[in-house]
């Protein structure tokens, strides 16, 4: 297979002031080129800054064989903007003279750089955002193919265990829980596996779970792969895995006994009997008295797209029966005789 080729962008500033800034620590470039290299090969590293102001980071820089661009503090003209520009400009340019390099790498968290990273994407290019997550804009991630936060790379030794984000009393990245993980996961492999068949490779999820949330990394919930993930998933039956055609890049299914959604269906069960005074059950509002007993009820929790297509499948079981009333154009729930 052909190697992916990098084009690497610092805003140097950027990332130099908010490791000092926020962290604590002083910035290392390591972690990042340690990063890049399980993704592809570096064929142009650039940094861009007022080295007059890092004069102790351009050995460092230098040594991992990066292109130091000068941006000199000019009367009239922010220094700030005008290696923005500058580096936009490069990284462009370079979009169109080295057709070969298929992916760039923008380490900033400024979200000045969101159109540079749009018009990169609209060119065909893959594009890794690299920025800490107190000082990286909300704007910037989602326009990304993948963001990675620094603080989140191997070799990042950070002091305090909790980072704020600047202006705010909230952590800088959500809290992360198996139950969440279990429902992300669940609902981007159902979606996966109505457009592909059976099953998709392992690869292929992690892919559309980046495409879904940019800065999705398997760190977040403990884990020191993604095949450490999905082997965790399926060891609690939230997936089903099939390493004999490849066991580097195993199939994932759902498994073929059930998502584990039993005790949601009997949840479904108990309130249509509860409701029922001898007429079925409107389709329409039942799901909010599901909440009204488990506040923590989401049919996407185990891969379904919808609370029909989950009130469907609970039909399909024999738990409930589902009719549609073509006079009234809804749907209605009833309990199957000898389950109440």
């Amino acid at each position: 297979m052909e190697d992916v080729r990098i084009g690497l962008f610092i805003d140097y500033e950027n990332l130099a002031i908010g490791a000092r800034d926020d962290l604590k620590i002083e910035f290392d470039f390591a972690p990042i080129t340690d990063a890049l290299a399980e993704r592809g090969r570096v064929v142009v590293r650039r940094a861009y800054a007022d080295w007059s102001r890092f004069e102790t980071d351009r050995q460092m820089l230098t040594m991992n064989h990066v292109e130091l661009i000068e941006i000199p503090q000019r009367k009239g003209m922010v220094r700030k903007n005008a290696a923005d520009i500058k580096m936009a400009v490069d990284a462009i340019e370079l979009a169109f003279e080295r057709d070969y390099i298929t992916t760039f790498v923008i380490c900033t968290g400024d979200s000045d750089f969101s159109p540079l990273v749009q018009k990169l994407r609209e060119l065909n290019k893959s594009v890794i955002g690299v920025g800490l997550k107190a000082s990286t804009s909300r704007l910037l991630p989602p326009a990304c193919d993948e963001f990675l936060f620094y603080e989140n790379l191997d070799g990042v030794d950070i002091p305090q265990a909790r980072v704020i984000r600047r202006g705010t009393d909230e952590p800088a990245h959500p809290s992360t829980d198996l139950a969440s993980l279990d429902s992300l996961v669940s609902r981007t492999l159902s979606g996966l596996l109505r457009s592909e068949g059976n099953f998709v490779r392992s690869s292929h999820l992690k892919r559309a779970l980046l495409r879904k949330d940019s800065t999705f990394a398997e760190g977040d919930y403990g884990f020191r792969s993604f095949g450490e993930l999905i082997r965790n998933l399926a060891e609690r039956g939230v997936v089903e895995i099939d390493t004999t055609v490849h066991d580097g890049d195993p199939t994932v299914a759902f498994p073929a006994t059930g998502r584990g959604e039993d005790k949601a269906f009997a949840l479904l069960a108990d309130t249509v009997d509860n409701l029922a005074s001898g007429e079925p059950v409107p389709l329409s509002g039942l799901k909010d008295e599901m909440r009204k007993v488990d506040e923590s009820f989401s049919e996407k929790t185990y891969g379904y797209s919808g609370f029909l297509q989950f009130v469907k499948a609970a039909k399909a079981q024999g738990v409930v029966s589902l009719d549609f009333d073509a006079e009234s154009g809804a749907y209605a729930v009833s309990v199957l005789e000898g389950d109440s």
